[in-house]
């Protein structure tokens, strides 16, 4: 179980981010996360890897809707309100990159984004796309 103080998926230590530094929390409203503990955080058990921390647009949403995943809808019975743009998600390193590729990603912060996000994504492309950058 996380200890939700650090993005470390309960492993003790700190986690990092795309830029080799400590994870930062990506959103507590809505409660976001694998773990649902506000940190874009990883595991064995999160096969999805929901590892970037987005900024949710209405085109995504709508593309992500379009691809079988309703992300507006509230889902109470699960605590899930609904996204709408704006919000921050941790959202599925896989699905992030087909939005790409589809020409629809949504704008991430990088320094919540984890590190095992690279697995699926270049750095650079998510560089393209932060919104933490100066």
């Amino acid at each position: 179980m996380p200890r939700g103080d650090g993005g470390d998926g309960g492993k003790g230590g700190f986690s990092r981010n795309v830029l080799g530094g400590r994870l930062e929390s990506c959103s507590v409203r809505p409660m976001t996360g694998f773990f649902r503990n506000g940190w874009c955080d990883t595991s064995r058990e999160d096969v999805g890897s929901h590892t970037v921390c987005a900024v949710m647009t209405a085109d995504f949403l709508t593309f992500s809707r379009a691809f079988g995943n309703d992300l507006t809808t509230p889902v109470p019975e699960f605590g899930f309100p609904g996204l709408k743009p704006g919000d921050r998600w941790c959202l599925c390193a896989p699905r992030w990159q087909e939005a790409l590729e589809a020409g629809h990603a949504p704008h991430i912060v990088l320094r919540a984004t984890h590190e095992g996000a690279l697995a699926y994504c270049s750095l650079a492309d998510l560089k393209r796309f932060a919104v933490d950058l100066a």
